[in-house]
């Protein structure tokens, strides 16, 4: 996984290309690499699919599927020289937050509304230390009017073995009183 610039000819999935550029435009934003929370993070990620699926249980509804790629490395360590759970919380924040984006664009297309986190569970699994290869896979479990919900799954392909998961749980805000 390098720094280069992505491109969408690397990222797999059954999603148009309209909707695959607007989750690489979600994390190669100027916003994002800028001073933000764990930008340095993000622009370590490696995009690696964007899928829209039926779901196996509700064939008559989708689900979203964004899957990413990430080396675990010195600034992502805790003290026990392994892939600090502040930042395992972070990475199911956010890419939960992209496999929501991702079927909300296939269902209304684009949308600058940002919804906001309600509440989220991780389970920590497994450690992962310095180098460790992470594949971060997404899955919406439902897109409601004003809340939804996504897991995410951060596995380690070094080590095969999950080392967290994660429930992430959205809802649009309420618009500005004046």
């Amino acid at each position: 996984m390098s720094n280069s610039p992505q491109t969408l000819e690397n990222v797999a999935g059954n999603a148009p290309e309209m909707i695959k550029q607007v989750i690489l435009n979600a994390i190669v934003s100027p916003k994002l690499l800028g001073k933000t929370f764990a930008s340095s993070v993000l622009r370590k990620m490696v995009l690696l699919e964007v899928s829209i699926n039926k779901m196996v249980e509700e064939p008559m509804k989708e689900e979203g599927r964004v899957v990413f790629g990430l080396i675990v490395d010195e600034e992502m360590m805790n003290l026990a020289d392994s892939l600090h759970g502040g930042c395992i919380a972070f990475l199911i924040d956010f890419c939960s937050s992209v496999a929501l984006v991702a079927l909300r664009t296939k269902q209304a297309g684009p949308s600058n509304v940002v919804s906001v986190s309600q509440a989220m569970n991780v389970v920590y699994h497994s450690p992962a230390p310095l180098g460790d290869r992470l594949r971060i896979v997404n899955t919406t479990i439902s897109a409601g009017a004003r809340a939804s919900s996504a897991r995410t799954e951060i596995w380690s392909d070094t080590n095969h073995r999950l080392v967290a998961s994660g429930v992430h749980i959205k809802m649009d805000p309420s618009p500005v009183k004046l």
